[in-house]
């Protein structure tokens, strides 16, 4: 079951899904993400299981949509003046970020997602805010340092045995830059 959009901003809705994704945070930080249950959510959240079932459907869809919105920002990209500057200090966030346990979770949790090209499109959206600062530099555009910066990223983290190295990361954007 697809997670449900489009749900009214405020309210009882809101404050139901902000008590099961509360839930959810504390509850895999005092327990193996294993042994979680839907029923243990609904008990902690103060909500039946099947408002839990009726709005994701299943466990998984859940904490994916609890990954993805630990993933939208909190605030716009560090400006550090430069197109190069920025994107390396997004690409360096990104990555110790993603390479945490927490990190490496999430994306787990977004694969498993019926929808998870969501994660594409809060990313797209934070590197088009590094893009429009620098309108008279030549623009790689988003698929180019999706491809180049943010695939082998998450390739490496997830499949690798050693994510990729700081030095690795300023290589790949300086590659992405020079088009």
């Amino acid at each position: 079951m697809a997670i449900k959009e489009g749900l009214r901003p405020g309210g009882r809705s809101a404050r139901v899904q902000e008590s099961i994704h509360s839930a959810v945070r504390q509850l895999l930080q005092e327990q193996d993400r294993a042994s979680l249950t839907v029923p243990q959510i609904a008990a902690r959240a103060g909500v039946t299981p099947s408002t839990i079932y009726r709005r994701w459907g299943d466990l998984p869809a859940l904490l994916a949509d609890v990954a993805i919105a630990r993933m939208r920002p909190d605030t716009e990209p560090a400006n550090t003046g430069s197109l190069r500057g920025d994107l390396r200090a997004w690409a360096e966030q990104y990555l110790d970020e993603m390479n945490s346990e927490p990190g490496r979770n999430m994306m787990r949790d977004i694969q498993a997602c019926p929808t998870p090209g969501q994660c594409v499109g809060i990313i797209s959206g934070q590197l088009q805010v590094i893009l429009d600062r620098y309108p008279d530099e030549p623009n790689p555009g988003i698929e180019r340092l999706i491809n180049l910066m943010v695939a082998p990223t998450v390739f490496r983290i997830l499949f690798a045995s050693e994510p990729l190295e700081v030095e690795e990361l300023y290589r790949l954007v300086d590659i992405a830059l020079n088009q």
